[in-house]
């Protein structure tokens, strides 16, 4: 029998499974398959199931190439391995451990961009295809970013080489981000950001969607989650032995029985299913690695979130549970996050107040899911895993989200938002309690133009520190 899922039952359930406790130790999975964990123990919690069985070794660590900016270094695999082998091997295979690279490549002759996806491999293995070496432009400004399915990934240099000479970050010294990390960001978002100031870089408009409002961005209240901007659409073909190779017209023509490898991203989401599900289209650059492919990409996405979104404008909050310290806020690790995804920095924690976050979460997130409803049920789900359809899964993103920032507490107003699972824990309906949001909206008024004014197109383009 379906039932309900209400914030005491899932909170409960995952403090039994002490996800909590651990989340306040370093950072926390992210919401998409935190989702998942939290419909299981709810379900089981509510005796629909039994409590589910152990699960992989959620903290790997990737071992970064030398030279891992330049042709060479892109065309070689990274390695995935378990950063504490006591605690279990790590595979790329394995969905709950799988790691993700994807680089951009900015050419200041032509302000062109274009997309590469390294490839990772399990520390040991070979690769299923050898990765194509690309051709870089003279001078090209090289950035990578990294993304994961597991809770905490750990970026580690090879013999002989270090971090620094990629320009890589993390998170702090004692505190890494957990499915989030990248490498020289912050050149190449202020190189293409100058080439669009001077006309020399296009930014795609984003266009009307079905509901006749703009077409989402990365930085819509609509899509952001309580860790906006981590992962990437990038994919992998994986073999049936667990050999990995670039998502390439060739590879997969010659391996038919290779499968895709997707990270259950927010800029996937966005790009692959919120996008077609609205009449929208993302922004594709060249993939150097299948010539005459285009793909999406996470910087892609965030210079147009930059240049087209209308206020109010989602940024990275202080709470974050990737930008945590042992459970306490960080300015300096909020705005080392930011950094890499093309945001200012803030100065205080006003400018990145997880209140403000949650408050406009409520303005748009649940009418636009309502307003869409059947555009949105009528869509594939990115996790038939979590939910059922595009809508029912936004649905239990939203009340984990909630949760997950702490939103009823912090601004003392429940969530309007409801989900009913079955007893695999997958979310079958999903509701938007109207009168009550109608409420919410009218009690958050007060507080919405210095919350806009916040949240400003002028404040979020100023250049990042």
């Amino acid at each position: 029998m379906s039932k309900p899922i209400t914030v005491a039952a899932l909170l409960g359930a995952i403090l039994s499974l002490t996800c909590l406790n651990a989340l306040a130790q370093t950072a926390s999975p992210g919401t998409e398959r935190l989702n998942a964990k939290m419909q299981s123990a709810a379900a089981a919690a509510a005796g629909n199931q039994p409590a589910p069985p152990a699960t992989p070794d959620p903290n790997c660590t990737l071992i970064v190439p030398k030279d891992a900016l330049s042709a060479t270094g892109l065309a070689t695999p990274y390695q995935l391995t378990a950063t504490d082998p006591a605690q279990g091997p790590c595979n790329e295979s394995n969905t709950a451990q799988s790691a993700f690279v994807q680089a951009a490549i900015f050419d200041p002759a032509t302000g062109s961009i274009s997309i590469y996806n390294p490839l990772v491999i399990d520390k040991g293995d070979r690769p299923l295809v050898n990765p194509t070496v690309p051709t870089l432009p003279a001078n090209a400004i090289v950035a990578i970013w990294f993304g994961y399915n597991g809770d905490d990934l750990t970026l580690r240099a090879s013999p002989g080489d270090s971090l620094d000479n990629a320009k890589c970050v993390n998170g702090t010294n004692s505190s890494v981000f957990g499915q989030y990390a990248y490498c020289n960001a912050p050149a190449f978002f202020n190189a293409a950001n100058t080439a669009i100031a001077n006309g020399q870089l296009k930014v795609p408009a984003l266009g009307t969607a079905s509901d006749g409002k703009p077409c989402p961005t990365v930085r819509d209240f609509f899509v952001v989650d309580q860790d906006q901007s981590d992962n990437l659409p990038t994919l992998y073909l994986v073999s049936p032995r667990g050999h990995t190779a670039q998502m390439t017209k060739a590879n997969q023509a010659a391996h038919p029985k290779a499968v895709p490898l997707g990270n259950p991203s927010d800029n996937r989401l966005t790009d692959a299913f919120m996008d077609p599900a609205l009449g929208c289209k993302a922004w594709t650059a060249p993939d150097l690695a299948d010539p005459g492919s285009m793909v999406p990409a996470l910087p892609l996405n965030e210079l147009q979130a930059r240049n087209t979104q209308a206020a109010p404008v989602a940024l990275v909050p202080a709470g974050d549970p990737m930008t945590l310290v042992n459970g306490n806020m960080s300015l300096n690790k909020t705005n080392l996050y930011r950094q890499g995804v093309d945001m200012p920095t803030g100065n205080s924690y006003f400018d990145m107040d997880t209140g403000r976050y949650c408050r406009q979460l409520l303005r748009i997130a649940p009418g636009r899911m309502l307003a869409n409803q059947t555009a949105l049920a009528s869509f594939t789900s990115p996790d038939a895993g979590a939910a059922t359809n595009l809508f029912t899964f936004l649905a239990q993103r939203f009340v984990a989200t909630y949760q997950l920032l702490d939103c009823q507490n912090i601004i003392n107003v429940p969530d309007p938002v409801s989900v009913t699972t079955n007893a695999a824990g997958v979310a079958t309906r999903a509701t938007v309690n109207t009168s009550a949001l109608s409420k919410i909206l009218r009690k958050l008024q007060p507080q919405q133009g210095q919350d806009d004014w916040a949240d400003s197109v002028a404040r979020e383009r100023k250049a990042t520190e």
